[in-house]
């Protein structure tokens, strides 16, 4: 037998460490580069996020780096060209930054608010904000309000952590797990693993969701909700619960506001406070003295339930009484909700009943000694092995704050809440309830913010309203129309500028943010509404910045393109200042460091970033003499810090870098970074790992970190008083704000209960629901994230074209054929569509994958791919106003009135078949130019890093030939 051939040099190869950005997971990744080109990427695995597990797309980040889409140099539209025509030329990045830092001083020095700075899917926010407060500018936000905001809103309202990034099963202990409203893009690494852990251990696993794909499909129960209802479904199962006697008592008592007692004054001032003394401490009734007392004594026996007087004459009642009486009325019996939620009365009682045996007959006792916050001492954490997670199915509705808010109750009843077993905070979290941040509202010229631009209102008082009532931030968040929005909301910015309401605008910027497209609802109304000129022949939005490493359908639409670098060509810090990777024991964070040079002319936004603020003479930027207090990105990081020894990264803090999570700057931290796979872990003590919401040497430890600013208990909050007082502002019975209009004060009454509530999605009462009988919801495949990797050509195997999946026997009942062609029609417009019948999918909803959909021509795609001609978008069907019906919401956003969560998933529709000839997807959109310098589109992609290996090889030397 001969000898193997050298199939590649190893000595001409290295192996460099970085975080993944394929999707939001931020896995661990090890790349294999040789003559600065990938070999291969694989998972890290001493990394806490995957441990070594790294799906399609990661591996797939190859075709990333190698996608013709990568924007190659600084555009500008050329002079006299219109908006979106396409027409560019390139400028160097000295010209660029010149006209923009012009632009920007002179916005600057007479009114910030004039830059509206908004981001998308990005993991830097606390440096984009620090950025805009550092301008001045209150506009700024990310995509949360279009994402998630309900999710975190909810969960910081209520237990000072939510799901999502905020929280996770113990995975490890859980023996009844709930799913509610996740696709499988969602964490896909992270919840795999982890239940795979659960279907080990022989855990239940039930998935809430209108369609059974990815995780719902591996679940041994499906619920097949109708979408919109969770809320429903999660406050039936609470009346069994409560029916049953069935809640853990004592975590109720101990951690949480059941026995706080409420005002109970109908039609007066301070009707629904809380009764709290003359220093504001909240007050219980003391069964034993038989008085109220403070409610944080441990040496008292407050009551549960009960009705009694204030000492001032008031009537009082415990939380829990105003809570078994909201949810043991009929109306939330399992018979009285299974016709509106779609699920058989049975099986919401039995859910429920299994929850609570598992919880209260299967508990989990850990030895451990513990102190809690109040100083009591513990010998063990006592679990109870129920865990839950939630996501986008259950944020992207009107209704999608009270309905986190329910489940979050379901969970604190149960007493399931950073248990072992349970549902646990991951650090920073958990939070005082909320956050004692509140959102800047004063602007003045060349002045930085007092504050960031978002944070979290606790009264009316906090609004970013001016004295007349009106909004001053651009997307009206924080105004009377959507009070507690802590991401803003970033789909009403372009509406909101074009029609100069509250104001015009000057400049937007768009980092990562595909506002044309996927990442808007109206997007043919959204796409006009950016080239719209007013009577004086300019544009509207006078000026729009786009950066982005890629070529999206937005960047046409830019006067300024300025090209970012790969995740592969940059360094980058995952933060627990931002959006970090801990895991519940591990509070933790990471780099991405440039593992290849990038071949375009492009910088990362980042370092463009702090070039601008030191050109522009930001404080935080700057020396007392003007000159630039950082010279890079790098450097930022290393010697920025929020407040003595907390700066961006947590790790190999100090002089020498031994010290973590509060330390002098270490000028060698990147490199201590690096040279630990590119992320760094604090493992907490066992006696910290439970209970952390009144945990005292967790809380001590979150202190010293810079997560809380002091050690006392985080008090569960059932009953929300932030919540009351704007419903009493909407009753003209606060001493304070109020809001003028009878629309205002109708939304803040109804919608702003301090207890979870649940109401039909805002757009289903404006429209005829028998003519628009179906639900129509979109998902994010496993392999795909957003419109980031539709363009990818390996991932693009997989699916490069969407169809409309519909129930079969609804489909065969209205004589719709499987694959044939339907028209979709909501109130807004209508498409033609491909139909697929399934019978995983819930009958009354029909639904399709998100962001497979292109402009043809856009993300380095020929102009007749799949991706542009077969693709289709929902957005075109959704509307970012509510329904006209010539009253005074008309105007009104078609988003969660207490958050101004984009509602993308309240959408209804009805389906009719095409007519005979009647097929392919339609509208269909013009193909956008090439941009100058572009690679055209191949038709053929293959990749390797050196030239491969031809073998020929018999049958005999394949079977027999060893090593």
């Amino acid at each position: 037998m001969g000898t193997m051939p050298d199939f590649e040099d190893h000595a001409a190869q290295e192996v460099k460490y970085s975080t993944c950005y394929m999707c939001a997971c931020r896995c661990g990744i090890k790349v294999t580069v040789e003559n600065n080109r990938i070999r291969y990427i694989q998972g890290n695995p001493d990394h806490p996020v995957n441990r070594g597990v790294l799906c399609a797309k990661g591996n797939a980040g190859i075709m990333k780096q190698q996608s013709p889409a990568r924007l190659r140099q600084p555009l500008m539209r050329k002079p006299g060209t219109e908006r979106g025509a396409g027409e560019f030329e390139p400028v160097s990045w000295d010209e660029a930054l010149d006209v923009l830092t012009r632009r920007l001083a002179r916005i600057r020095a007479s009114d910030p608010r004039k830059l509206a700075f908004f981001t998308g899917r990005d993991q830097m926010q606390a440096l984009t904000g620090l950025w805009a407060s550092q301008f001045g500018t209150i506009n700024w936000a990310a995509h949360g309000g279009f994402c998630s905001v309900n999710m975190a809103a909810a969960g910081l309202y209520t237990m000072g952590h939510a799901f999502w990034e905020f929280g996770d099963p113990d995975w490890a202990r859980s023996k009844y797990f709930m799913l509610w409203g996740v696709a499988e893009d969602h964490a896909s690494n992270p919840i795999k693993l982890g239940i795979e852990q659960l279907k080990r251990r022989g855990a239940k696993f039930v998935a809430v969701n209108p369609v059974r794909t990815g995780y719902q499909a591996v679940a041994d129960e499906w619920v097949s909700i109708r979408p919109g209802t969770d809320g429903l479904f999660a406050l039936s199962m609470i009346h069994v619960l409560l029916r049953n006697d069935q809640f853990d008592r004592d975590y109720l008592l101990r951690y949480s506001n059941a026995p706080w007692l409420v005002v109970d004054t109908p039609g007066q001032k301070g009707h629904g406070l809380i009764l709290r003394d003359e220093a504001g401490k909240p007050l219980c009734w003391d069964e034993a003295a038989g008085a109220v007392a403070d409610a944080s004594r441990t040496d008292i026996r407050p009551a549960l339930f009960g009705d009694y007087t204030a000492p001032d004459g008031r009537p009082v009642r415990t939380v829990m009484t105003l809570l078994a009486e909201r949810y043991l009325d009929p109306e939330y019996a399992p018979e009285q909700v299974s016709g509106r939620c779609g699920v058989p009365a049975e099986q919401i009682e039995r859910l429920a009943l299994e929850m609570a045996h598992v919880a209260f007959r299967e508990t989990i006792e850990i030895p451990c000694r513990w102190t809690d916050a109040y100083g009591r001492q513990h010998d063990r954490f006592i679990g109870r092995p129920v865990s839950m997670h939630a996501m986008r199915g259950i944020s992207a509705h009107s209704n999608g704050f009270q309905t986190c808010r329910a489940i979050h109750l379901l969970q604190i009843l149960l007493g399931t809440v950073d248990v072992p077993g349970g549902h646990l905070a991951k650090a920073p979290y958990p939070k005082p309830i909320p956050p004692g941040i509140k959102p800047a509202r004063e602007t003045a010229p060349d002045t930085p913010l007092s504050g960031p631009p978002l944070g979290f209102p606790t009264a009316p008082e906090d609004l970013v309203i001016d004295a007349e009532g009106r909004p001053l931030r651009i997307d009206k968040a924080y105004s009377w129309d959507a009070p507690i929005s802590p991401h803003g909301l970033m789909h009403m910015v372009i509406t909101n500028a074009v029609k100069g309401d509250p104001y015009p605008i000057d400049t937007l910027i768009l980092f990562m943010a595909n506002m044309s497209w996927n990442s808007t609802m109206n997007t043919r109304g959204v796409m006009d509404m950016l080239r719209e000129k007013g009577e004086d022949g300019e544009y509207k939005i006078p000026f729009i910045v786009v950066s982005d490493a890629f070529h999206s359908e937005m960047v046409h639409h830019a006067d300024l393109v300025l090209p970012d670098t790969t995740y592969l060509e940059r360094h980058d810090t995952i933060s627990l200042l931002d959006r970090p990777i801990s895991e519940p024991h591990a509070p933790a964070d990471s780099i991405r460091q440039p593992v290849l040079e990038a071949d375009r002319d492009v910088r990362p936004w980042q370092e463009v970033l702090v070039e601008l603020a030191g050109r522009l003479g930001f404080p935080a930027f700057t020396r007392e003499d003007g000159s630039r207090r950082y010279s890079s990105y790098q450097d930022f990081i290393i010697h920025y810090e929020k407040e003595p020894g907390i700066g961006f990264l947590a790790g190999w803090r100090g002089k020498d870098g031994d010290q973590h999570l509060r330390g002098e700057p270490n000028p060698r931290q990147w490199e201590a970074y690096a040279n630990n796979g590119c992320f760094f872990a604090h493992h907490l003590e066992d006696h910290q790992k439970y209970y952390r919401f009144c945990n005292r040497d967790y809380l001590e430890l979150a202190r010293h970190a810079g997560w809380v600013g002091s050690t006392e208990p985080i008090v569960q909050q059932l009953y929300s008083e932030p919540l009351q007082r704007f419903r009493l502002a909407g009753e003209g019975l606060y001493d304070g704000p109020c809001p003028s209009s009878p629309e205002h004060r109708e939304r803040l009454t109804r919608y702003f209960d301090p207890l979870p509530i649940w109401y039909p999605p805002l757009e289903h009462g404006r429209i005829d629901e028998e003519a628009y009988p179906f639900h129509a919801i979109t998902q994010r495949p496993m392999f795909m994230y957003h419109a980031w990797d539709s363009q990818n050509a390996w991932l693009r195997q997989i699916c490069s074209a969407n169809v409309l999946y519909m129930n079969r026997a609804r489909a065969e009942a209205m004589g719709i054929p499987d694959l044939s062609w339907v028209w979709v029609e909501s109130h807004l417009g209508r498409m033609r569509v491909q139909v697929k019948c399934i019978e995983a999918v819930e009958p009354d909803t029909v639904w399709t994958w998100n962001a497979i959909g292109k402009q043809p021509g856009a993300w380095g795609l020929s102009t007749d791919a799949d991706e542009g001609r077969r693709g289709f978008l929902l957005n075109h069907l959704i509307s970012e106003l509510l329904p006209q019906r010539g009253d005074a919401l008309d105007g009104m956003t078609n988003s969660d009135p207490i958050t101004g969560q984009a509602a993308w998933y309240d959408l209804r529709v009805r389906i009719t078949p095409a007519d005979p000839g009647e097929a392919g997807t339609w509208p269909e959109f013009e193909p956008v130019r090439p941009l100058p310098g572009a690679q055209p589109s191949p038709g053929e992609v293959r990749y390797h890093s050196h030239r491969p290996v031809r073998l020929g090889r018999s049958l005999w030397d394949v079977l027999t030939r060893r090593g």
